[in-house]
């Protein structure tokens, strides 16, 4: 497996995970490659240090990096940069709410006071709703949470 830093034409830098140079560059030619945070399709490769990620157990990992004599020097370290610490972060906890979440689309309020009042099974829902609806529901003790415009799918806001 390969690990190449990439870069969107808006700037956000992810990883992609591709099976072979190859594999790479027929993604790219067939426009397969988006950014997770924006869905651009602009996406380039960053130069990096080549990186493979081999099925290995962790002890055999372990046992092919013990440093020997000529290479016991510690090598530098470069600190994460914060903006793609924060960046993956993000994508990570977008992920999370796609994955724990039904999407109800525009039946969001409806099924929101469906299960505040008991009237269908209790699960976490995601749709899209006005600030109008939003204040009605909270007026009426229902929480909700509105995340950003960022976190847009392309059936509209995840609220």
């Amino acid at each position: 497996m390969k690990v190449l830093d990439l870069v969107c034409a808006q700037g956000h830098t992810f990883e992609g995970w591709f099976g072979s140079e190859q594999d790479y560059a027929n993604q790219q030619d067939r426009g397969l490659l988006t950014c997770p945070v924006c869905a651009e399709a602009r996406v380039t490769r960053r130069p990096s240090a080549p990186r493979l990620n081999l099925s290995t157990s962790r002890r055999e990992a372990e046992v092919v990096a013990a440093p020997t004599a000529e290479s016991a020097a510690p090598s530098p370290v470069t600190p994460p940069n914060p903006a793609q610490v924060l960046q993956r972060a993000l994508v990570q906890a977008v992920q999370n709410v796609l994955r724990s979440t039904e999407d109800v689309g525009e039946r969001f309020v409806e099924e929101a006071r469906r299960i505040h009042y008991g009237e269908t099974q209790a699960r976490n829902i995601r749709g899209q709703a006005t600030p109008e609806q939003r204040a009605e529901l909270q007026d009426e003790g229902i929480e909700v949470l509105t995340l950003p415009v960022l976190l847009e799918e392309p059936s509209g806001p995840v609220h």
